[in-house]
């Protein structure tokens, strides 16, 4: 199965700007996107509609990560999804240049919460994706039994045009 992410390039700024910001105490910012699905046969195309950034007082005080997000900001990702019928993508940014990996911290949080969201959207997928400051890659679970396929590949809509997660 190829999967392909396409986001528009407005949206992608907004993305971008607001997980820069600082907060009170986490080191970093989260958001999630929220994108339509497509099926072509065997291929699966995720289009990105919406961000929605975690609130301020969203997230958990817990210095051995990044960025903790408490209970609320899950609940209002999965009410979002069920009532825009989308899929949620979790997002947050490793600060360097070149194709980012999701730290083992992540994958572990990854697979902690992700496939909780089908509790309320089963028919749709839902994954994390992460990005650098000219790179994006990205995990997707297809099943809350599943376990999570990589984005194939990404496209950048406007300019300048992105295509698999990198500029062009």
């Amino acid at each position: 199965m190829n999967i392909h992410t396409k986001i528009d390039g407005h949206l992608l700024d907004q993305v971008r700007a607001d997980l820069a910001r600082p907060h009170a105490f986490a080191h970093e910012r989260v958001g999630f996107l929220f994108a339509g699905v497509a099926a072509f046969g065997r291929d699966l195309l995720l289009m990105c509609r919406e961000y929605r950034p975690v609130a301020d007082e969203d997230y958990i005080d817990d210095p051995r990560v990044g960025a903790m997000m408490g209970s609320d900001a899950i609940r209002k990702a999965l009410q979002h999804s069920y009532q825009t019928k989308t899929a949620v993508l979790h997002i947050h940014t490793h600060e360097h240049q070149g194709r980012p990996n999701f730290s083992g911290v992540d994958s572990r949080e990854n697979a902690k919460f992700v496939p909780n969201f089908f509790n309320v959207s089963p028919q749709r997928p839902h994954g994390a994706i992460v990005l650098s400051h000219d790179a994006m890659r990205g995990n997707l679970w297809l099943r809350r039994d599943a376990e999570p396929r990589p984005i194939g590949r990404f496209t950048v809509v406007g300019a300048p045009v992105w295509i698999d997660g990198e500029a062009a």
